[in-house]
């Protein structure tokens, strides 16, 4: 099992990808002519066609895509299934960032976008389950003599973030979230912009964390 640190450049990307999110969502609510509600809003109104200053919003998915799919190449120490998911989510966010929606209240909404959406958000609380590595066994054990240890930092052994019960729960929590979001959408009163921008955030959040779990590894 490869135990490979991240590079420095994939250290840079993945604490890009929660920093252009909320940064460019905060930005691009604070430039809307008409009062913008966060907490009843959806992130994607704020690249709409009609938005005010659109480009910030869509600069900022933009950057977040292409961030997940460096982080991607950068993730040496994952298995490939999790990092091909990792890279298609990035891929789906720039899709979400070329296929706007009409309108910043959303009206008539846009299959397009829905689907890209979609599958960004899947493929973006799947991937840790995916990218998960299982423990090396112990010298001993490889003998037959003992059972297995946990692996030790530098020695070998799976970083945390991509251990198997670290993972699992990252993907159960990850979806939770998602469906929290969907359960929301189209519902009147529902607080859709909170949902979205928690469930969002924890996504851009956990590859960071991953990287820095593969950078600890090493010292």
């Amino acid at each position: 099992m490869p135990n490979e640190a991240t590079p420095w450049w994939g250290v840079l990307s993945s604490a890009a990808a929660p920093t252009l999110l909320i940064g460019g969502w905060t930005l691009a609510a604070a430039q809307q002519d008409t009062g913008f509600d966060s907490l009843t809003q959806t992130i994607s109104a704020l690249a709409a066609l009609d938005a005010t200053n659109r480009w910030i919003m869509t600069a900022a998915l933009a950057g977040v895509g292409v961030s997940h799919v460096t982080t991607a190449l950068a993730l040496r120490g994952a298995a490939l299934p999790g990092r091909v998911v990792l890279a298609g989510g990035g891929v789906a966010t720039l899709l979400v960032a070329a296929l706007p929606l009409p309108t910043v209240l959303g009206d008539g909404g846009s299959t397009p976008h829905a689907i890209v959406a979609g599958i960004s958000f899947g493929a973006l609380a799947v991937w840790p389950a995916l990218a998960m590595r299982a423990h090396r066994l112990s010298r001993d054990a490889d003998r037959g003599r003992g059972a297995e240890r946990a692996p030790r930092p530098g020695k070998g052994g799976v970083p945390w973030g991509l251990r198997r019960k670290v993972a699992l729960t990252a993907t159960v929590v990850l979806l939770a979230g998602v469906g929290w979001f969907v359960s929301d959408l189209g519902q009147e009163g529902s607080q859709v912009g909170l949902s979205e921008r928690v469930t969002a955030g924890a996504q851009a959040i956990w590859p960071l964390l991953v990287v820095l779990s593969t950078r600890r590894a090493r010292h």
